[in-house]
């Protein structure tokens, strides 16, 4: 948990300074920086795209999980229980001319925190091997993140680290238990094709979150969460059957 725990204390404290920042802030200058992060979203999104080894793969990860996400009405869910969050707790506050609205703060910052594949990979690498050199440089990118998206949207942002800690930390968890089982640890390869295509797959996911947040298009980026799992599944049904690359 050492890894996670660093991630969960770098996000406190990028948040906390967003927010302390964000009442000094013009509205614009906001605007501006959170923009700023999106740009460094996209770039992150490309990056992990380029991992892949066939791009077919993560394409058609997208395709299958848009299609079980939307039949599952994954988004359709979160939103309702965020409005009903919302309902039930009324914390929108008004700072100037922005408002700040702790559901969808918190919504936004935990998919931005929890979607990428560095989540899932750091996960099993600190569980299986105790290394958690990845999930660190992941705490200290996403503490400089919630700098500007606390200032935006306010302290909703904090409650993310709770969302960190219960995926990063469940999984870490899983893998560690499944170790102690298995000989998986010693086959578990980072620069396997199924982590690969998982991490191209999370880039996808990664820009539509970047888009979104810079209001271009709205895409339902929590129906595309199907796609994380189907990635790995593919590689192995391919490999299974002769057909890696």
């Amino acid at each position: 948990m050492t890894g996670t725990l660093i991630n969960i204390t770098a996000i406190l404290i990028g948040s906390t300074i967003g927010i302390v920042l964000g009442n000094r802030l013009q509205t614009k200058m906001q605007e501006l920086v959170l923009q700023g992060v999106c740009m460094i979203l996209l770039v992150i999104g490309v990056n992990m795209i380029n991992e892949s080894g066939n791009i077919l793969i993560p394409m058609a990860s997208i395709v299958i999980g848009a299609i079980l996400g939307e039949l599952m009405g994954i988004e359709e869910f979160v939103r309702r229980l965020a409005e009903r969050i919302e309902t039930r707790w009324s914390m929108q506050v008004k700072r100037g001319k922005v408002v700040w609205n702790a559901p969808r703060a918190f919504m936004t910052s935990s998919l931005v925190f929890c979607v990428g594949p560095m989540a899932v990979v750091g996960s099993i690498q600190e569980g299986l091997f105790g290394d958690y050199e990845l999930l660190t440089l992941k705490g200290v990118m996403e503490g400089l993140i919630a700098i500007p998206i606390a200032a935006c949207m306010g302290p909703g942002v904090l409650l993310s680290a709770g969302s960190v800690g219960i995926v990063q930390g469940g999984l870490a968890g899983l893998a560690k238990t499944i170790g102690r089982f298995t000989m998986a640890g010693s086959a578990f390869d980072p620069e396997s094709l199924w982590i690969m295509e998982l991490t191209a797959t999370g880039g996808i996911m990664i820009l539509c979150v970047a888009l979104s947040l810079l209001e271009l298009k709205k895409i339902r980026v929590i129906n595309l969460a199907p796609a994380l799992i189907i990635a790995p599944l593919l590689v192995m049904l391919l490999e299974r059957f002769g057909l890696a690359w």
